[in-house]
C-alpha cells in the first residue's frame, strides 16, 4: 500500500528523523501539514485522489453488513440476527478504537518494525501531513479509510461465536484483538518501518493483515468456545436458514471489494483500474469453480456454493490485486475455488466447529492468494501507479519473493492464533469470577437461541401461519357429517402460532424430559412448518453444494 518516499531532504535531516520522516510540507516542519487559517492545504492534493479514496471508504463499510447477512444466512434462524449485530457492532468498536489508539499503532511516522507508538493517539497531528500509505493522499484521509480495514476484519472473525457465544465477551474481545493483533500485523506488512515491508513482502490489500489473521482467529475462537451442542449428530445437519440472505451479503460484499482492493492503490490511476480487473475476474471464476465442484455430488447447482466461491475468489485476489496481469486472476479463482472448497473438509481433522467455514475461506483463502502473488507478481503491473517499483515473482524470476511470502503468511496466521488463545483465556478466566464475562451460553441458553437470550430480538419477528396437527377425535360431531376429502384436511388445521413463543416451548418440554415437539393437551403437536426453528429438517451433508461448504455445522 505505501508508497517508496522520494522527497529530497538533506543527509543531516534524514539522521535525525526516525523510520518514516515527515515531509518538509507547505515549507512547514507542522505534523498537522500546515495551517489552514493561513494556507489552503487542499491545492497540495489531487481532487480525484480524494473522490476516489472517500468513496473507497464507503465502499469497504458497505462490505460490514454484507459479511453478516452472509453469516446469518449460513446460520440457524434463532442466532441470526446476533451475526449481524455483532457485524455492524464491530464497525462502531474498532472505530472508537482506531481513533483513540490504533492508528497510531499501526501507522505513525515513528513505528517500529513490530508495532507504531502513540505519536498520533486520540488522532493527535492527523490531518494534512502526507500519509505513511502514500504521498498522494493525507493522513487523516488514510486513517479513516484504514479504519474500514480494522472493522471488516473484526467482523470476519467475530463469526466463529455463531450459535453459543455471549455479545459482551465479544465485544471486549473486538477492542483487545484489534490493539493486539490487528495492529501490529497491519503495521509490519504496510508501514515503510515494518519487517515485512522491509523484507518485501507484497500484500497489495489485506492478504496476512485481514484474511489470514481474521482466519486464524476464528479457528481459535472455535477451539476455546468449544463444539455446539449436537455436533457430530443429525442435530447439526441442517440447511442454512436463509440463502437470499447469503445472496444479499454477497453481493454487498463483491461491490465493496472494488473499494478495498482497488481503493488500496490510494491514487486514482491504471493501478487502480487493474485491481479492478482482477477483482472482478477472480470472484467470477472462483464462484463458477466452486459451482463445478460441489456439481459432482449430486448433480446440482449451489447458491450457497456459488457464493462461497465468490467470497473466495476475492479474497484469494486481495494480496496480489495491485500485482498480477488479468490473465492470472483466472489462477486465482480457480485455485481458491478448488482449494477452499476442499479446505472446508479441515475442520473435521482438526476437530474444530468452525460453523461458517471461516478458516478454511479466509485463512486458507489468505495463504493461497499470498503464495500466488510470489509467483505471479509482475514489475510492469505494480508501476502503473507511475512509481511502485518491486522486483516482481517468478514471473520476473525473481525466485525469493515466495519464500517472503510463506514467511509473512506463516508469521501472520501463528501470530493471530496464539494471541487470540491467549486473549480469550484471560477473558474466560475472569468470567469465572464475573459471570457476565463467560465466553459461551449455557446450554439451555443455547438451546433458545443467542438472538432470544442475549437480543430478545428476532430477525423475523412477526405472527407466522403455522399448520399443526389436530388429532382426531371421534366424538367430534362436525367430523360425523364432513366427507372423506374434507375429513382428511380438517387433520391439519392452520392457527396463528408465533415461532418465538414455540420454540420456547419445545425447549422448556426437553427441560422437562417431554421432548420436543411432544403432545400436550393445551399445546397440539407441530407437524408442517414453513420453519422448523432450530429442528429444519436433516438432509444429506452433500446436497446443494454443502457437503463442503456451508459448515454451517455438518454433521462430521
Amino acid at each position: 500500500m505505501a508508497e517508496p518516499t522520494t522527497t529530497a531532504l538533506s543527509t543531516s535531516v534524514l539522521q535525525s528523523l526516525p523510520y518514516v520522516p515527515y515531509y518538509e510540507y507547505n515549507n512547514t516542519g507542522n505534523p498537522t501539514g500546515g495551517n489552514s487559517l493561513t494556507d489552503n492545504l487542499n491545492i497540495y492534493y489531487e481532487s480525484g485522489d480524494i473522490a476516489w479514496l472517500i468513496t473507497s471508504t464507503a465502499l469497504v463499510l458497505l462490505m460490514i453488513p454484507g459479511v453478516g447477512f452472509f453469516y446469518s444466512g449460513l446460520a440457524r434462524r434463532k442466532s441470526a440476527l446476533s451475526l449481524i449485530w455483532l457485524s455492524v457492532m464491530a464497525t462502531a468498536v474498532v472505530s472508537f478504537q482506531w481513533f483513540f489508539w490504533g492508528y497510531s499503532l499501526a501507522f505513525s511516522h515513528s513505528a517500529g518494525k513490530f508495532m507504531g507508538d502513540l505519536a498520533n493517539f486520540g488522532l493527535k497531528g492527523v490531518l494534512a501531513q502526507p500519509s505513511v500509505g502514500s504521498s498522494r493522499i493525507p493522513d487523516l484521509l488514510f486513517a479513516v479509510y484504514q479504519g474500514m480495514f480494522a472493522a471488516i476484519t473484526v467482523a470476519l472473525a467475530i463469526g466463529a461465536v455463531a450459535e453459543r457465544g455471549r455479545m459482551l465477551p465479544c465485544v471486549i474481545f473486538m477492542f483487545i484483538w484489534s490493539t493486539v493483533v490487528y495492529d501490529p500485523i497491519a503495521c509490519w506488512t504496510w508501514n515503510p518501518s515494518g519487517w515485512v515491508y522491509q523484507m518485501g513482502g507484497l500484500d497489495f490489500a489485506g492478504g496476512t493483515p485481514v484474511h489470514i489473521s481474521s482466519g486464524s482467529a476464528a479457528l481459535a475462537y472455535s477451539y476455546i468456545l468449544g463444539k455446539r451442542a449436537g455436533h457430530g449428530t443429525q442435530a447439526l445437519n441442517y440447511r442454512p436458514h436463509n440463502v437470499t440472505h447469503i445472496v444479499i451479503g454477497t453481493v454487498f460484499l463483491w461491490v465493496g471489494w472494488f473499494g478495498f482492493n482497488a481503493g488500496s492503490a490510494l491514487s486514482a490511476n491504471l493501478r487502480a483500474v487493474m485491481a479492478a480487473v482482477v477483482t472482478n475476474l477472480a470472484a467470477c471464476v472462483g464462484g463458477v469453480t466452486w459451482c463445478l465442484v460441489d456439481y459432482r455430488l449430486e448433480k446440482k447447482w449451489s447458491t450457497v456454493g456459488f457464493c462461497s466461491g465468490i467470497v473466495a475468489g476475492l479474497v484469494a485476489i486481495t494480496p496480489g490485486s495491485g500485482y498480477v496481469p488479468a490473465w492470472a486472476a483466472v489462477v486465482y479463482g480457480v485455485v481458491a475455488g478448488i482449494g477452499c472448497n476442499f479446505a472446508t473438509q479441515l475442520k473435521y481433522w482438526l476437530s474444530a466447529d468452525d460453523a461458517l467455514d471461516i478458516f478454511a475461506v479466509h485463512g486458507i483463502g489468505g495463504v493461497i492468494g499470498n503464495l500466488l502473488t510470489g509467483f505471479f507478481a509482475a514489475d510492469y503491473i505494480a508501476h502503473l501507479d507511475g512509481f511502485t517499483e518491486i522486483q516482481g515473482g517468478f514471473l520476473n524470476v525473481h525466485w525469493i519473493q515466495l519464500a517472503y511470502q510463506l514467511c509473512d503468511s506463516v508469521t501472520g496466521f501463528a501470530y493471530s492464533f496464539v494471541m487470540t488463545c491467549i486473549i480469550l483465556i484471560l477473558i474466560s478466566l475472569l468470567g469465572r469470577l464475573i459471570p457476565a464475562l463467560r465466553l459461551r451460553a449455557t446450554k439451555e441458553e443455547e438451546e433458545l437461541g443467542v438472538d432470544d437470550v442475549e437480543l430478545g430480538e428476532f430477525a423475523y419477528d412477526y405472527v407466522e401461519l403455522i399448520r399443526e396437527v389436530k388429532p382426531h377425535d371421534p366424538t367430534d360431531v362436525d367430523e360425523i357429517f364432513e366427507d372423506d376429502a374434507a375429513s382428511r384436511r380438517s387433520n391439519s388445521q392452520a392457527t396463528m402460532i408465533h415461532p418465538e413463543k414455540t420454540m420456547r416451548l419445545d425447549a422448556m418440554r426437553k427441560h422437562d424430559g417431554m421432548g420436543v415437539g411432544a403432545p400436550q393437551q393445551s399445546y397440539p403437536m407441530r407437524s408442517l412448518s414453513r420453519e422448523r426453528d432450530h429442528r429444519q429438517e436433516p438432509y444429506d451433508v452433500h446436497r446443494a453444494g454443502l457437503g463442503q461448504h456451508g459448515g454451517i455445522g455438518q454433521a462430521s
